[in-house]
């Protein structure tokens, strides 16, 4: 009888936490889908600016080409500075764990210094835990941050290029794929890479007052524009990954409950048919 009263317990707990993942798997696809049009929308923006860039750098004369300081790459790299992108909180797959471990793993195969600008709680205290250099953290962005929101980031990676304390700037984070698919990607954002343009994108631009001063003035708008991009990406991969690992826990809450059920089938039946047998012998033995 204490079986089945504890199988019954543990049937009404799991329908309890089913209750639970599966509003969580329904917060987190609202979620998602505004995180996944504002990364959409972003795209083209993303893409067009890097042509314009493109075709800036391709429009200087070849003694002005790298003067600006975000172009300039450097002879030796000594040190290196890493933007990594996880989420504040937790209960969203392998999402962080799998960021975390690209970083790590990139880290790891470096020869010279490197320090990190993390975003999200996630990914701060995993650094921290193991002894990596975290010189600046950011968190509580959440989940629909504005372009100044990161403006104050960018500076920062900025800053560190311009005066040399880091030679190479990369971002690391999850990409959005699809809502089953989230790649952790490592990118460099500094120096600056201009797109190679292929004959048939150049356009021919006018430029007032000059291209050299429109290249000055748009360098530090595109990287704002490549950090806000990496953390709407990282954004729209959290909530797909959240929204996935609620509906699979929910999915193997009810094959649990089944399983509970026909347990507890099998012991309510062993336990009726043992009374069955006992009122029988104490008939015959009458």
């Amino acid at each position: 009888m204490a079986n089945i009263r504890l199988i019954k317990g543990r049937i009404r707990g799991i329908q309890s936490t089913i209750k639970i993942t599966k509003a969580m798997e329904m917060v987190a696809a609202s979620k998602m889908r505004r995180a996944q049009e504002r990364d959409l929308q972003g795209r083209p923006y993303d893409t067009k600016i890097r042509q314009v860039l493109g075709d800036l750098a391709a429009a200087q004369p070849p003694d002005s080409r790298g003067s600006h300081a975000l172009l300039q790459p450097r002879d030796t790299v000594n040190s290196i500075a890493i933007l990594h992108i996880t989420s504040d909180r937790g209960l969203c797959g392998g999402f962080n764990g799998n960021v975390n471990r690209q970083t790590v793993n990139f880290i790891r195969s470096q020869n010279v210094p490197v320090k990190l600008i993390t975003v999200g709680r996630k990914g701060r205290d995993f650094m921290l835990r193991f002894g990596f250099n975290v010189v600046a953290e950011f968190t509580g962005l959440g989940d629909r941050p504005g372009l100044i929101d990161t403006t104050s980031i960018a500076r920062i990676l900025t800053d560190d290029f311009i005066s040399k304390s880091a030679d190479v700037v990369y971002i690391s984070f999850g990409e959005f794929v699809s809502t089953a698919v989230q790649r952790p990607v490592m990118k460099q954002i500094l120096p600056i890479q201009p797109m190679e343009l292929q004959r048939a994108q150049n356009v021919e631009y006018i430029f007032e007052p000059s291209s050299q001063l429109v290249l000055d003035l748009l360098l530090p708008r595109f990287v704002e524009m490549q950090v806000f991009h990496a953390i709407l990406e990282s954004i729209a991969s959290e909530q797909s990954a959240r929204m996935v690992a609620m509906r699979n826990a929910t999915d193997n809450a009810m094959e649990l409950i089944d399983e509970l059920t026909l347990t507890y089938n099998k012991a309510r039946q062993e336990m009726i048919t043992k009374e069955i047998l006992d009122i029988t012998a104490g008939a015959v033995t009458q």
